[in-house]
């Protein structure tokens, strides 16, 4: 049965352009973050709490946001209201960029998938920085864990990428609960080069080096496309290196799924990465006691349930939330054992 959101909402915003409709809801977020009476009004979203207890951090619920829906981190008391479990905003880079050439974002109703080749299209460590301090001394920092991710910017080569991750993870690491070194987005040229143990080991040391005072959490957002083979020299490489946790997983290069004359060049989310995902989740789980963040394909709570039965501990929505709306939420949670 469909809920209101999918009733009334969701046809609005799906009769304009999906990259239209995303920014008229990150700004409606934004401007409701700014107003209490309008994050009260949010509050009904809210399930039950839940509390999950994950390196040495509290959420209320293990249900997240993932990155990629609040680039900039401008609506995060609103996620709170809606009743997440945690946000993870970003991704962000050390140099502000507007990503690749527009239209970037497509939608595939049918599957309850996207496709998306945006470009971690985002305002640049430095103003974001200056986002979240201005936040927290707003006092409407909100009572949930927050994440950062961040990555690689376009203009800056694989082989100075670490340079990138360091100044950013300096900029902005007493902001955030946790760090996500995203090594695996299919849209900047590259990036997934950083995969392999030789690349990940390096960078992991260097953002160890500089977090040895503030003590973050830091968590590795891989590919869903990995093999067998690719997938153990990561897992090992992130045991080495006391890594917290490992997300699962960004968007797929495998379209197979979709039908040619529908089909665009980026990153497939939603539906079609349910399967791919969760079996990676699931041999994560066989290798290892690394914590494994799920992501990808949960667009109901039984796609959640079956990541928490492969062995995922922490579930965060993107596309889910776009179909299904902030209801979502409260469905997954109140599934939960």
């Amino acid at each position: 049965m469909k809920n209101a959101y999918e009733r009334f909402v969701r046809p609005l915003l799906f009769s304009i352009d999906p990259e239209t409709a995303h920014r008229l809801t990150i700004e409606t977020l934004r401007a409701a973050s700014r107003v209490d009476l309008a994050l009260r009004f949010l509050k009904p979203f809210q399930p039950a709490p839940k509390p999950k207890q994950l390196f040495g951090l509290s959420f209320p619920n293990p249900i997240g946001l993932a990155a990629g829906l609040d680039k900039n981190g401008v609506a995060l008391p609103a996620w709170a209201a809606l009743g997440f479990g945690f946000a993870e905003l970003g991704t962000v880079t050390a140099h502000a960029q507007p990503g690749n050439p527009k239209p970037r974002i497509f939608r595939l109703t049918e599957q309850d998938a996207l496709i998306n080749r945006l470009g971690f299209n985002n305002d640049g460590a430095d103003v974001i920085a200056q986002r979240l301090r201005k936040l927290r001394q707003s006092g409407r920092w909100p009572q949930m864990p927050i994440g950062i991710n961040i990555g690689k910017s376009m203009k800056t080569s694989v082989a100075d990428a670490i340079e990138d991750y360091v100044y950013s993870f300096h900029r902005l690491r007493e902001f955030a609960d946790y760090i996500v070194l995203n090594i695996s987005s299919p849209n900047t040229p590259g990036l997934r080069e950083l995969q392999g143990s030789a690349p990940l080991a390096e960078l992991l040391s260097a953002i160890g080096e500089k977090n040895l005072i503030t003590r973050k959490p830091v968590l590795v957002k891989i590919a869903p496309d990995l093999t067998p083979g690719e997938l153990d020299q990561i897992v090992a490489t992130c045991e080495a290196n006391t890594v917290a946790g490992i997300i699962a997983t960004n968007t797929t290069l495998d379209h197979s799924s979709i039908p040619t004359a529908r089909d665009e060049q980026g990153g497939l989310s939603g539906g079609p990465l349910r399967e791919k995902s969760t079996a990676l989740i699931r041999a994560i789980a066989t290798r290892s006691t690394i914590t494994v963040v799920a992501s990808g394909g949960i667009v109901d709570p039984d796609s959640a349930l079956e990541k928490i039965d492969a062995g995922a501990q922490l579930i965060q929505l993107y596309t889910g939330l776009i179909y299904r709306g902030p209801g979502l939420v409260r469905e997954i949670v109140a599934a939960l054992k």
